[in-house]
Formats: C-alpha cells, sequence, structure tokens
C-alpha cells in the first residue's frame, strides 16, 4: 500500500494555490481592457517590435499605475492578442489583473520577448469579433468592458467593420481606436490617407468612446500612454486634443466599406 498520506502536505498546498486562484479569478475588476493590435503585413517587423514595446512601457508607468491604483477597486484586467485576417488571432497575454507594479511588469516581459509574426489582410472586424469572444468568457466580475484596438489600414476581410462595431456596442461593450496614419510594411498600398476619419466613422463607438490619432512612430508611446490613462480612468475624452470621441451625427456620409473597395481594386499587383 503506497503511503499517499506522505504526500498530503504537497496536495495540500496544491490546493491552497488552487483556492487562491479561483479566489482572485472572482475579485471585481475596474475594467476589463483588451488590447487588439493590428500585424498585419502593412506592418513592417520593426513597427511590430515599437507596438509591444509601447504597450508595455505604458503598461508599467506611473501614470497608468496610478490610475489603476486610483480605480474604486484599484484593480483592472488585462488581455493581450495580435491579429490581421479574420481567422487568425495570437494572444500573448490571457486575462491577468494588474494591481501592482509586479503585475504590470509580468506583463510587460511578456510583450518585450514575444516572437514578432505578421500575417496577410486586414479585418478589424474580425479583431473585434476575436475580443468580444474573450469578453464573453471573461472570469472576472467587471463594472466596464473595453476593446482598445489600434491599426495602419481599414477593414479588407471579414465582416462589415461597422456590423462588429455594432455588436459590440449592443453589449454594452465600448471600443476605443489608435490609428496608425503611419507606413512600413508590403500590405501599406491598401492604406488610406484619412484612417482617423476611417476609425472616427466606422470603428469606435459605445460609451465615452474616443480614438487618438497616431501620426508618426515617435508619438506611439505617448498615445498609448495617455489612452490607457482615459480607459482605465473612464476620463471624459472632451476637450482633450488630440484626442477625438465619437460622434452620433458626422454630416457628409462615409464610405465605411472603402477598405474591402480598395482591395478589389488593387489584390491584382498582389497577383502578379
Amino acid at each position: 500500500m503506497k503511503k499517499w498520506f506522505l504526500h498530503f502536505p504537497l496536495l495540500l498546498a496544491v490546493a491552497s494555490l488552487l483556492g487562491l486562484a479561483a479566489a482572485r479569478a472572482q475579485e471585481p475588476v475596474d475594467v476589463a481592457l483588451v488590447l487588439a493590435v493590428d500585424v498585419s503585413l502593412s506592418m513592417s517587423y520593426e513597427e511590430m517590435g515599437i507596438q509591444r514595446s509601447g504597450y508595455a512601457a505604458a503598461l508599467t508607468s506611473d501614470e497608468v499605475l496610478a490610475t489603476i491604483a486610483g480605480g474604486f477597486h484599484g484593480r483592472i484586467a488585462v488581455t493581450f492578442f495580435e491579429w490581421a485576417n479574420n481567422s487568425w488571432a495570437r494572444e500573448l497575454v490571457g486575462w491577468t489583473i494588474i494591481e501592482t507594479r509586479e503585475d504590470a511588469e509580468a506583463i510587460a516581459k511578456e510583450l518585450r520577448t514575444a516572437h514578432r509574426r505578421g500575417e496577410r489582410r486586414t479585418s478589424i472586424s474580425g479583431g473585434i469579433e476575436a475580443a468580444m469572444e474573450k469578453l464573453e468568457n471573461l472570469p472576472f466580475e467587471v463594472d466596464r468592458k473595453v476593446i482598445d484596438i489600434s491599426g495602419d489600414g481599414p477593414n479588407n476581410q471579414g465582416v462589415p467593420v461597422t456590423q462588429a462595431r455594432d455588436e459590440a456596442i449592443a453589449r454594452g461593450i465600448t471600443i476605443n481606436g489608435l490609428p496608425l496614419l503611419t507606413s512600413g510594411g508590403f500590405g501599406g498600398i491598401f492604406n488610406i490617407p484619412d484612417l482617423d476619419e476611417y476609425y472616427r466613422r466606422c470603428v469606435i463607438g459605445g460609451p465615452a468612446s474616443f480614438m487618438i490619432p497616431v501620426n508618426s512612430w515617435d508619438q506611439f508611446p505617448e498615445a498609448v500612454r495617455r489612452k490607457l490613462v482615459l480607459e482605465i480612468g473612464a476620463v471624459p475624452p472632451a476637450d482633450l486634443a488630440p484626442v477625438i470621441p465619437a460622434q452620433i451625427t458626422f454630416g457628409e456620409p462615409y464610405d465605411c466599406l472603402i477598405g474591402e473597395k480598395l482591395w478589389q481594386q488593387r489584390r491584382m499587383f498582389l497577383d502578379r
């Protein structure tokens, strides 16, 4: 007969750790924040690195950590994934609570060391759908749900981006945007010059939604830091230029299918 009782202290320790993990999963958080980052081929290898390091620096900044500590619960839940086409989403960080600097540093380490990989096509709608799925399976009690999506081109694959946006809004989710008016990767031939307007009209939405356009990569780290402070602190973005809130009416109509049309027009370039 095996002396299983000799392992009882170890079993007890494991059970205790599992119990702590389950209890932590039930902790309420101020906001569940999905960081969804574009790695389509319009992004160069260097630009993908800038994105990850920018988010890593922002999450560990004094301003962001102070905003987290100042919340009602003093903690947030974060997940980070990269997206391209509507069937490709790569999770780098699963749902994780940030309450201390050590929590944030652990996430930052993952972002700084993960392998960079790009994929064809740009499906913002696919990114939103993947983010909604993550929020549906959220293991925490939460006051607010936010999708933070960044990218350098319009939707050109999957369902129309407005359809995905409207579904997220109907679920009580806010979508904020970080349009990157930059160039670098091969797929840049499918980008548009007014991506900030596209994001304002077609991508962002929900309570207190906003976007911050990035015109050059040197602006990226500060833009991410500021965006996280606003999202985590639920600070109204009005009158905080260049933060641009979503609007209900826009005047002249805008073609939210511009990305799909450009793909059809220019895809022959890739087929040669």
